[in-house]
C-alpha cells in the first residue's frame, strides 16, 4: 500500500509540473515556422531573379535609345546583356534569352524583351501542392525613339 500512496502523490506531482511546456510547444510549432521561413526564402529569391530580369530589360532598353535604326538598337541592346547581365543578383546569363524589335505597331518604340529560365531557383523544392509561379520569368521594356 506504501508503494502505490507513494506512487500516486508522484503522479501527480508529474501531472501539476509545468516544467517542461515551452520544449513541447516549441515542438509543435518549430516544424511550421522553419517551413514558413523557407518558403520565405524561396520565394525572394524567385522575386529577386524576377526583378533583375526586368531590370535587365529596362537597362538594355535604356542603352539601346542611343542607337540610329534598328540595327543599331538591337547591336547596343545585346551587348549590354552579353556582357552585363552576369552583375545582377541571381541571374546566371546562360538562361537568358531575349528579342529585340521596334514595334510594328509604332515606328517610334522599340521593345526588349527578356526570357530567364528560373527551373534551377530553390522555389520548386517547397511542396508539390502550394501555388507556384512559372518556370520562365519573362519581362520586357518599351522605349519611344527621340522622344517623338
Amino acid at each position: 500500500m506504501a508503494r502505490t500512496v507513494a506512487g500516486n502523490r508522484n503522479f501527480r506531482h508529474l501531472a501539476r509540473c509545468r516544467a517542461g511546456t515551452s520544449a513541447v510547444e516549441f515542438a509543435i510549432v518549430s516544424p511550421l515556422l522553419i517551413l514558413l521561413l523557407l518558403g520565405m526564402v524561396a520565394y525572394g529569391i524567385y522575386l529577386g531573379a524576377s526583378h533583375s530580369v526586368q531590370q535587365i530589360a529596362a537597362d538594355a532598353a535604356r542603352t539601346a535609345v542611343a542607337g540610329l535604326n534598328e540595327n543599331d538598337r538591337i547591336s547596343l541592346a545585346s551587348g549590354y546583356i552579353e556582357h552585363n547581365a552576369d552583375a545582377y543578383p541571381i541571374v546566371e546569363q546562360s538562361k537568358l534569352s531575349f528579342d529585340i524589335e521596334d514595334n510594328p505597331v509604332d515606328a517610334n518604340e522599340f521593345t526588349v524583351a527578356i526570357r530567364y529560365d528560373a527551373r534551377d531557383l530553390p522555389i520548386w523544392n517547397l511542396l508539390p501542392n502550394l501555388p507556384l509561379p512559372g518556370m520562365t520569368i519573362r519581362h520586357s521594356s518599351t522605349i519611344r525613339i527621340g522622344g517623338k
